[in-house]
C-alpha cells in the first residue's frame, strides 16, 4: 500500500514485509536542493538509531524529512501500517491565548503577560485526558512543581523538559528527537534516557544526540558528513569520529580585546528576592563578582540561574526593585539600560531563539555595539573594521550579507557570540553558550573563552551542564538550589561535579 500524506516527500507504508522479512525502516534520500543525499539504511524491528555528525552536516534536514517535515527526494518505507510519526523538535512552539506566537526576549519575566498563555497542565491535558499519566511524567521529569504554572514562565530547560512530556503522551509508533538532551541537567539527561528507553519496547527510536547521551536501547549509529551517509553500524562498533589531525573552527588571531573600563566590582547583589506572586524564584541571593573573576553559575533547571542573569543585565522588570551594583555604581542611580549593557556582553540560547534571524550576518555582529536587533546607525570606520575581523576569525566573511536564518545552529551561535565580544565589553555573561555546537567546535570555542580572559583580564559568568564546556579560566562556583545558595572556589583540574 502507498501513502503519501502530503507532497512533501514520498513515503511507502506496506503491509507486507521489506525485503527482508524483519526490516522494519528502509530510508532511501536522494540528491536534494536541501543539502542532503545519498543516505540509504534500513533498521529491524526492535533496533533504534542514533543520528550523529560535526555541526551542519544536515542532522535536523534528515529527521525534518524523515517525519515528512520537508520536502526532499527519496522515500521512507515503514513496515507499519499508517503509523503516527512524531518529530520533537529542538525548541517548543506554542501560540498564547490571543493566538499569537511572537513572543519577545524578556517576556517570561513580565508577570502581567501569564494570563495570556495556558498552564503547563491545561496545554497538556489538550493532548490527553489521562491525568495520571500526566502526573506520572510530570514527575519523572521533575516538572511538577510547574503544573500550574504560564508556559511563559518557564525556563528554556523546563520547556525542553514539557516538550518531551507532551511528546510522550502522544504514544507515537515511530518517536523522533532532535537534540532533546540539550540544555538539560544531569539528573533530566539520566531520566529521560530511562523514559525512551522504556518506550523503545513500543515504539522505535530515532534520535540526534552525542554518543556519549545514548540511551541504552540504541543500537545503531548512522554518522552524516556535509549531507551525506559516512558510516552507518551497530553502535557497539562504532567509535567515535576523532580527527587526528586537529584543526580550528576560527581563522587566524583572536581580534584584539583591551581593558578599557575601571573599576573594582562588576557586580554585587544583596539580598536579591525575585517572586510571580505567591511563588519564589529567587531568595536573599547575595553575590560579589570581583574584576577579572571567573565564576561558573549552576543549577538544576529551573533552579533561578536565567533569571539572576536577567537581574544583571536589566532585562528582569523586578531589577529596580532590588539592591544591585554594577560596576562600583547602584542600578537606578542614574544610568540607562543602555549605559548597563554597553559595558556586558551577553549571549544564551533564549536570545539565539527570539533574535531575529532575518537580519544579515554582518548586521547581527553590529548591532552588538548597539544592543539591538538590527542596525539603525552608521558604523564608524573603527567599528566596521572590527565587524570584518570578527567575520574573518569565524570563518563568516563569505556569508556577511546572508540571512542568520541561512547559518547552521552552531554558526549562528557563532555570530551571536561575536555580536557579544565586538564592542569589547568588561562583563562576559555565557549562558549555556555550547548548545548546538559539535565537539571539535566545543573545543575550540572554550580554548577561545580562556584566551579572551588571559588576553584582557574579562570578568566572566559562565553556565552550563556539562563539564567539558567549562573554560580553565573558571575557579568559582554560584550554586543555586532550592532558592538559596552556595559560593566556593574550585581548582578546575581536580573538580569531579562541576556540572549539574
Amino acid at each position: 500500500m502507498n501513502y503519501n500524506p502530503s507532497p512533501k516527500g514520498s513515503y511507502s507504508l506496506n503491509t507486507n514485509k521489506l525485503g527482508n522479512a524483519n526490516t522494519h525502516i528502509k530510508i532511501d534520500l536522494q540528491n536534494s536542493p536541501l543539502g542532503i543525499g545519498g543516505i540509504s539504511f534500513s533498521l529491524n524491528e526492535g533496533e533504534h538509531l542514533l543520528i550523529t555528525g560535526t555541526s551542519g552536516s544536515g542532522k535536523t534536514t534528515l529527521v525534518k524529512a524523515l517525519a515528512n517535515k520537508i520536502f526532499y527526494k527519496g522515500s521512507a518505507e515503514f513496515n507499519i501500517n499508517q503509523p503516527k510519526i512524531l518529530l520533537v523538535e529542538q525548541h517548543y512552539y506554542f501560540k498564547t491565548l490571543s493566538n499569537t506566537n511572537d513572543f519577545y526576549y524578556q517576556q517570561r519575566y513580565n508577570s502581567f503577560d501569564s494570563n495570556d498563555a495556558q498552564s503547563v497542565v491545561e496545554e497538556l491535558e489538550k493532548i490527553s485526558t489521562d491525568k495520571t499519566a500526566i502526573d506520572h511524567l510530570l514527575n519523572q521529569l521533575n516538572l511538577m512543581h510547574r503544573k500550574h504554572d504560564s508556559l511563559l514562565h518557564l525556563s528554556s530547560g523546563e520547556h525542553k523538559r514539557f516538550q518531551l512530556i507532551k511528546a510522550f503522551l502522544q504514544h507515537a509508533d515511530v518517536y523522533i528527537f532532535d537534540s532533546p538532551f540539550i540544555g538539560l541537567d544531569i539528573n533530566s539527561r539520566k531520566n529521560l534516557s530511562e523514559i525512551i528507553n522504556q518506550r523503545s519496547s513500543a515504539s522505535t527510536i530515532i534520535i540526534i544526540a552525542d554518543v556519549e547521551d545514548a540511551p541504552l536501547c540504541i543500537t545503531h549509529v548512522a554518522e552524516l558528513e556535509n549531507g551525506r551517509l559516512k558510516s552507518f553500524e551497530n553502535i557497539k562498533e562504532f567509535k567515535h569520529s576523532i580527527n587526528n589531525k586537529q584543526y580550528s573552527i576560527f581563522n587566524g588571531n583572536i581580534p584584539e580585546q583591551k581593558n578599557t573600563d575601571a573599576f573594582d566590582v562588576a557586580v554585587r547583589l544583596e539580598n536579591v528576592s525575585v517572586a510571580y506572586s505567591d511563588k519564589k524564584i529567587l531568595t536573599n541571593i547575595n553575590w560579589q563578582i570581583n574584576q577579572g573573576e571567573r565564576w561558573l553559575l549552576k543549577g538544576l533547571n529551573g533552579a533561578g540561574k536565567s533569571t539572576l542573569i536577567s537581574l544583571i543585565t536589566g532585562d528582569h522588570p523586578q531589577a529596580y526593585a532590588n539592591k544591585v551594583f554594577l560596576f562600583d555604581k547602584k542600578r537606578g542611580s542614574g544610568e540607562s539600560i543602555w549605559d548597563i549593557k554597553k559595558k556586558i556582553g551577553f549571549i544564551s540560547p533564549e536570545l539565539q531563539w527570539y533574535f531575529d534571524k532575518t537580519i544579515s550576518v554582518c548586521n547581527t555582529i553590529a548591532s552588538g555595539f548597539f544592543d539591538t536587533i538590527g542596525v539603525y546607525k552608521k558604523l564608524s570606520e573603527e567599528q566596521h573594521a572590527s565587524v570584518q575581523q570578527w567575520l574573518s576569525f569565524l570563518n563568516l566573511t563569505a556569508k556577511s550579507q546572508f540571512s542568520l536564518l541561512t547559518l547552521s545552529t552552531s554558526q549562528q551561535r557563532l555570530a551571536l557570540l561575536a555580536r557579544a565580544l565586538v564592542k569589547n565589553p568588561s562583563l562576559l555573561i555565557l549562558d549555556e553558550p555550547c548548545q548546538g555546537l559539535d565537539d571539535q567546535q566545543v573545543k575550540d570555542f572554550v580554548a577561545l573563552v580562556d584566551a579572551l580572559c588571559a588576553q584582557s583580564n574579562k570578568t566572566l559568568i559562565y553556565v552550563s551542564h556539562y563539564e567539558n564546556e567549562i573554560p580553565k579560566c573558571v575557579n568559582k562556583v554560584m550554586l543555586l538550589e532550592n532558592n538559596s545558595q552556595k559560593q566556593y572556589s574550585i581548582n578546575i583540574k581536580k573538580e569531579t561535579a562541576l556540572a549539574v
